[in-house]
Parts: C-alpha cells; structure tokens; sequence
C-alpha cells in the first residue's frame, strides 16, 4: 500500500495521538471538499469546452459572411470606402469591460461589450452602396461581439484548467501522501502504547509475585521465630536442652487418631 511504511516522527503518547487524530479528521474533510470543488470545476470546464466548440463553429460562419459583406460593399462603393469610413469615426463606439465571475472559489475573468456613443456614418456610401456598408458594419459588429465571448470563454477555459490541476493535485497529495502518513501514525503509536500497556501489567505482576513472596518469607520467619520463642520457654520451665525442647513440642502437636478428646 502507498505510504505503508511513512509515518510522522513523533512521540508515542496519548496527547500526540489525539493531535493526530484531529488531523486526520481534518484532512478527511479537506479531502472531501477538496473533490467536491474539483467536480464542481470539472463540470464548469465541460460546459465552458462544449460553448467554445459552439462559438467557434458561429465565429466561422459571421466571419465568413463578414468578409463577404466586406467586398460586398467595396465592390459597390470603391475601394476608397474605406478611408472615408476612418474619417467619420473619432472615438470607438464598442468598446469592452471586465469582470469576475466567481465559480467554486475560483475566480473566472468574463469580458462585455457595451456601445459607447454612435458612430457618425450616416453620409458614408450616399453616393453609393450605402446599403452594403451599413449591411458590412453589422456583419463586423457581430463579429466583435462573438470575438469578445470567444475571449471571454478561452481566458476562463485556461483559468478552469490551471485550476483543476492544482486542485487535483492537493487532492492527490491529501489521499495519497497526508492521510497514509497519518493513518500509519496513529497505528504506530497505538502499537507502542499498547506494548507500553503490556510492559507495566507484566510488571506488575512480577511486583505481585513479589509482594508475595516476601510477605510469604515475613510470615515464615515470624512463624519460625514465635517457635523459638516457646522453645526456648519450654527449654527453661524443664530444665531441658533447647533440642529435647523442641522435639517434645513436636510430640505434642502430632494428633493421634486413636484418641479422642
């Protein structure tokens, strides 16, 4: 298994264990919310790469229609069209803004077109092929507008993609990296505490056995000097050796079946 034999270099004890179970728990839910916004980006890149391929195919046809309109009307005013179009305009009258839209925690750029004033073309072609160069005006102005989206799409495709891979990349290091050496952690320091464990119940059973054999010793000794004690007494009321002593209190003790007190 991935990160089997990693674990943190810590101190087996049970407050680093509770310290690790914490982040454990909060690299579980980091995890989760960490998928959760790498599907909810993914979801939003699909949709976004789906627009792109349909804008592109609608950017084909405007701009193949607005490069026909284009001679269109240069065919019908002249080439000097042209010229007399850049004299008429002083200011652009489309122009574009920017804005950020927010999407999972990430913030995507969105570019608009607004018209800003009008452009005073109204004498341009009235000798001729005035219908052509309005007609071409709009064909362009369409253009922009699809070209503007189109931009507006691709920055955010970019902007999406860089950001799912740095997502999915957290979430690959947080399930393959930080869980397993957290996990393999606590399973460390569960194993030295419970040998831990282990260690003191045998020592304390060898502090009971001997316990044990100590008071066993005492009592022995206090048995054997209480013996001695009536030894010695019997010894001086006969008049006898401390040996004849002891083996008459010995005689005495034995119980004979035969008789019945």
């Amino acid at each position: 298994m991935a990160g089997q034999n990693q674990r943190l270099n810590v101190v087996p004890t049970v407050t680093v264990l509770g310290v690790i179970k914490a982040r454990l728990i909060g690299a579980t839910r980091g995890h989760a919310l960490l998928k959760k916004k790498s599907d909810a980006l993914t979801v939003q890149f699909r949709q976004i790469l789906k627009k792109i391929v349909a804008t592109k195919e609608e950017m084909g046809t405007i701009m193949k229609s607005s490069s026909f309109a284009l001679t269109e009307a240069k065919y019908v005013a002249g080439e000097n069209v042209k010229h007399i179009v850049l004299e008429n305009v002083q200011n652009a009258s489309i122009k574009i803004r920017s804005r950020q839209e927010n999407v999972a925690g990430v913030k995507l750029p969105k570019f608009e077109h607004f018209t800003d004033g009008e452009t005073k073309n109204d004498l341009t072609g009235l000798a001729r092929g005035g219908q052509q160069v309005q007609a071409c005006r709009v064909a362009y102005v369409r253009a922009i507008e699809v070209l503007v989206e189109l931009a507006s799409l691709q920055t955010s495709f970019l902007t999406l993609d860089e950001a799912i891979k740095t997502t999915n990349r957290r979430v690959n290091a947080l399930e393959s990296v930080v869980k397993p050496k957290l996990e393999n952690t606590i399973t460390y320091i569960k194993g030295e505490l419970d040998e831990l464990e282990r260690e003191d119940f045998f020592r304390l059973k060898k502090i009971q056995a001997f316990k044990k054999r100590e008071i066993q010793r005492q009592l022995e000794a206090a048995r054997k000097f209480a013996d001695d004690q009536v030894v010695e007494k019997v010894s001086l009321q006969k008049g006898i050796s401390v040996n004849a002593a002891h083996n008459l209190l010995a005689a005495t003790m034995q119980k004979d079946d035969d008789i019945i007190f």
